[in-house]
């Protein structure tokens, strides 16, 4: 491994299939649904959805349980990623001699204050500037880092952009350790605003059952919510330090279609181009790809727009390229969906088995790929791609390899 190459090498997770990377691998690999029906009434309209709810996050030392639960709970959850990552990295005890970087994708923070006020009376006065510090200002304060740190929202790519930025400034120099990943949590405002643009599953009689990418029956996505963490550091480093290596940050590509606000573009070419793009910055040819994790969210046209350009970037390599989207498990997480995404290549890398598409009954015949269905297969996995696509055109391709 290039001593300039950037590596992963601590994780902290707070998702619906666990509060740590173990269980997460674990119940993606057994192929386990954490969706369940949900009814919102606090807006005056009682609304019922299927949603991929976390667990509230362990609470970190020195912490105390009222305390911590009294913070926000999109705090919550990045403050037990980032002390579990910097923890498992071997970082967490002597943080405050390390330049140590946050690059967090996060939407909407805004919006959930102005809701959270909302239902307690609507007593604050929101324009667009604000004293209260953002989600990044507090966790850095809290935790005492000194780095740089920066919030990226780009829709459901927030987390590839965040991940891809926090690898730059590790090679430019300006951090010695970086955290990189994303957070989103789900309000009801938020699921009653997706509900009626018409892209939500609405089968609240069968909630395991209602994310199915590239199934012929797929009726929209499921929400999901959750944070990720992951520290990323030279490969010079990591092994000075003596560190695991989960993986190496090896490629990104990015692309706009500026198709629409909402609608994926019918055009697979500018996907494809944010594919290839990652594939080039990594330095490896199509067929050097083990494994696919699919933006797929379960929504009519993007799974088609997504077979379209993974075709055109991988030509007959796509016939036995094996694909997968888990959302089918964890839902779509919105601003954190990259950052899920990226743990699942990484127990793909680590446990050397493909995780599962689940629900997928009846293969669309328009997404004809080389589907993982219902159940995880054995396969070797060296190199890992992981798409995520955002609305208003973000597209974005993570490439992950295996550590030497």
């Amino acid at each position: 491994m290039p001593k300039s190459s950037v590596v992963i090498t601590g994780v902290g997770a707070a998702t619906p299939l666990g509060s740590d990377f173990a269980s997460f691998s674990n119940n993606l690999l057994a192929g386990k649904s954490a969706a369940a029906a949900v009814t919102d009434v606090r807006a005056g309209v009682e609304v019922s959805l299927p949603v991929c709810l976390a667990t509230d996050p362990p609470v970190p030392e020195h912490w105390t349980e009222s305390d911590f639960r009294a913070l926000p709970r999109s705090e919550q959850f990045v403050l037990w990623c980032a002390t579990s990552a910097l923890g498992d990295a071997g970082y967490l005890e002597n943080r405050s001699k390390l330049r140590i970087g946050l690059v967090l994708g996060s939407g909407g923070e805004l919006l959930r204050r102005w809701e959270g006020d909302w239902y307690a009376g609507g007593r604050e006065v929101f324009s667009g500037a604000t004293d209260s510090p953002t989600l990044v200002e507090s966790v850095m304060r809290q935790l005492k880092l000194n780095g740089p740190a920066m919030t990226i929202a780009a829709a459901c790519a927030s987390a590839n952009y965040a991940i891809a930025q926090a690898k730059q400034w590790i090679e430019l120099g300006l951090v010695d350790v970086c955290l990189a990943g994303g957070a989103e949590t789900v309000t009801p405002i938020c699921r009653s605003a997706f509900n009626n643009l018409r892209a939500l599953s609405r089968r609240v009689d069968e909630p395991q059952k209602a994310s199915r990418p590239f199934d012929a029956d797929r009726d929209g996505f499921v929400m999901g919510e959750g944070a990720a963490l992951m520290v990323l550091e030279s490969a010079a480093r990591a092994k000075s330090h003596g560190s695991r290596i989960y993986a190496e940050v090896a490629g990104f590509g990015a692309s706009s279609d500026a198709f629409h606000m909402i609608i994926p573009s019918s055009d697979p070419a500018p996907a494809s181009v944010a594919i290839k793009a990652a594939l080039d910055d990594a330095g490896i040819t199509p067929e050097a790809v083990d494994y696919v994790n699919a933006h797929a969210t379960s929504t009519p046209v993007g799974d088609k727009g997504e077979t379209k350009a993974l075709k055109m970037v991988f030509g007959d390599h796509i016939r036995n390229l094996p694909v997968s989207s888990t959302k089918s498990m964890t839902g779509h997480l919105l601003s954190a969906a990259a950052a899920i995404e990226a743990l699942a290549c990484l127990a793909a890398i680590e446990r050397q088995r493909i995780p599962p598409t689940i629900n997928l009954d009846t293969p669309d015949p328009e997404c004809d790929l080389c589907h993982v269905p219902h159940q995880a297969i054995d396969r070797s996995v060296s190199i890992a791609i992981s798409n995520s696509f955002g609305f208003g055109g973000s597209n974005t391709t993570l490439v992950l390899r295996k550590a030497a």
